[in-house]
């Protein structure tokens, strides 16, 4: 996992060419991780480092973790295409999850600079 802070601001940037989060357990230690190591609330991550099953709401996966993330006043910015997802219910999440201050959906690494400078 390669961990490096983007512009002025306190916003890590993680890269990893695997799976980091795969059930609640693994996003508490990712959170404890980047926490400790960075020493930064605002974290931007690609997709594909959150294991697939957590894009089907009806595992609950994706609650599940984000939830660690808002407990631990943490704002996350992932990047990635999620139009793949044939799913409404997942759309609608992520529209509601893009209004709000902490869990951010989107396409670039300059869209998620923007959302967590803002």
């Amino acid at each position: 996992m390669q961990i490096q802070k983007i512009k002025s601001s306190e916003i890590v940037r993680v890269k990893s060419n695997k799976v980091e989060i795969k059930d609640t357990q693994s996003a508490l230690d990712f959170i404890m991780t980047v926490s400790f190591e960075a020493n930064s609330n605002q974290i931007i991550i690609d997709e594909a480092m959150i294991a697939e099953e957590f894009f089907d709401l009806k595992t609950g996966l994706l609650g599940d973790a984000f939830q660690k993330f808002i407990t631990y006043n943490l704002r996350l910015a992932i990047i990635g295409n999620f139009a793949k997802y044939n799913s409404q219910s997942l759309n609608d999440y992520i529209l509601e999850s893009n209004k709000g201050n902490s869990i951010f959906f989107v396409e670039t690494e300059e869209q998620a600079i923007q959302k967590l400078e803002d």
